[in-house]
This record gives C-alpha cells, structure tokens and sequence, in this order.
C-alpha cells in the first residue's frame, strides 16, 4: 500500500490548498533571499517544489531554479504556471535525488519535512540536503512550530468551494500532528465531483523541537546557524512563533 504523501498530492490538494497565492510567495522568498544572502544569478534547489509558487518567485528574481516534486499532478500544475520555462522541473523523492549537487542554496518550504516514520529517513533527506550544496551553500527549511500547533490547533473545520464540501479534522497522536480531509457534494449527497464517493487523505507530519533539528542536522553534516519564527518576524521564540524557519550552511 501506498504512503499518505503518495496519494493525498494528487488532483484534489490543487483545491484544498489552492487559495494560495503568488504574491505570498514573493514576500517570502524576498525575505529568503536577504537570510540566505545570495549573490545574484545563484544556483537554487527548491525540494519539495509543490505547483512552484516559490520556484517560480525565485527565477523571476533571476536566479537558476531547478524544482524536485513527488507529485506528478502538482509538477504538471507547477509547469502550467510556467510557460516560458523559467525553471527546470523534476520528479524525485527528496531521499534520494537523481541531482549531482553544486547549489548554492537548498530550500524546504511550506511544512515540506516530516513525512516518514522512522527518523533515520529524516537524516537521510538531511544528508541529500549537504550533498546538493556547495561549500558555504545555505540551506533553509520552513516547519512548522510544535508548541504553537499545538496550541492552536482546530480540531474540525468546513468550507464550501463550488459544489465540494471540504472538511478537515486535525489532531496530535503519537508525535506526529495529523490532518483527515474528506471532500463531499456540499448539499450532503456523499458524491464527488467525479461522481464518485466521498474522498478522504490524510496528512501526518512528524514532530521535531528544535532541539531535535540541531541534532539531525548535526548527523546530516550540516550546520545549524538561525532560527526565525516566520517571514514576518526574525526572532524565534520556542512557544508563541508560528512557523520554525531553520537556516544554516554546509562546510
């Protein structure tokens, strides 16, 4: 049977998470670029690309993009957006990348880190991470704040889009936060858009203090060096931050 993260990237994640937007992603990788200091024309990998919202951000801002996905349908979106092939997509699993290295930054957005069980898995991608950068290449992945998730978590939410029905129950169990999304016909009839029954996937994100990072990233031969607390912020405060943004580089 197939992983969650092989079967919830699919048709129906372009319309649960489609209300972001292009222009977030530009505020965001604005403030990338200043943490990761690059130097115009820089060499960028953006693991975990998704529809390249933030790839794309990148190569408008002039820099060489190569964009990794495992999601065929979200790598066909991110190539829809870009017509003028800007950025060079590929389809890899981020434990193992057919990619020879020599980037100047590596970066790991959107909560994008966490999917596996075992945590030797975890290092692994973290090892990939080193092995794609240069010496002195930077490195930023963008997580999820434990503490605050916790804290803010809402157990049920709905919302209609069109004729869909799109409910999501989040809860933390076993170290890991979990979201269940099952999309309906919005009047109750259980049908989909295909006509078919009602979909469900489920996301599972593993859950890592910042603590545990600098530890990872230790084994993974990387070097922990900031940690903000979202693209709003600089200082990153353990209970109150939204996001974890580590950045660091490889020796």
């Amino acid at each position: 049977m197939s992983d969650w993260y092989e079967r919830s990237f699919g048709e129906d994640y372009l319309l649960v998470y489609k209300h972001r937007d292009q222009r977030g992603a530009r505020r965001e990788v604005e403030k990338l670029i200043a943490w990761l200091n690059l130097p115009s024309g820089a060499k960028v990998l953006d693991l975990c690309c998704g529809m390249g919202r933030h790839s794309l951000a990148f190569a408008e801002a002039g820099y060489e993009v190569t964009g990794v996905d495992l999601s065929e349908v979200l790598l066909r979106e991110a190539k829809r957006n870009d017509p003028k092939g800007l950025v060079q997509w590929m389809k890899a699993d981020m434990r193992k990348l057919p990619l020879a290295g020599g980037f100047d930054a590596v970066v790991n957005l959107f909560t994008s880190f966490g999917y596996f069980h075992d945590d030797h898995e975890h290092v692994q991608v973290l090892r990939e991470v080193a092995r794609m950068l240069k010496p002195g290449g930077g490195f930023i992945i963008d997580y999820l704040n434990p503490a605050y998730t916790a804290a803010q978590l809402v157990p049920r939410s709905e919302r209609v889009d069109g004729d869909q029905l799109i409910t999501e129950r989040r809860a933390i169990e076993d170290g890991y936060v979990k979201k269940h999304i099952t999309i309906t016909k919005a009047d109750g009839a259980g049908e989909g858009a295909d006509g078919g029954r009602s979909r469900e996937y489920m996301e599972r994100i593993k859950l890592y203090s910042k603590a545990d990072f600098a530890v990872m990233l230790q084994e993974a031969g990387l070097i922990l060096e900031q940690v903000h607390g979202d693209y709003g912020e600089d200082a990153y405060d353990p209970e109150t931050s939204p996001r974890m943004i580590l950045a660091g580089s490889c020796p």
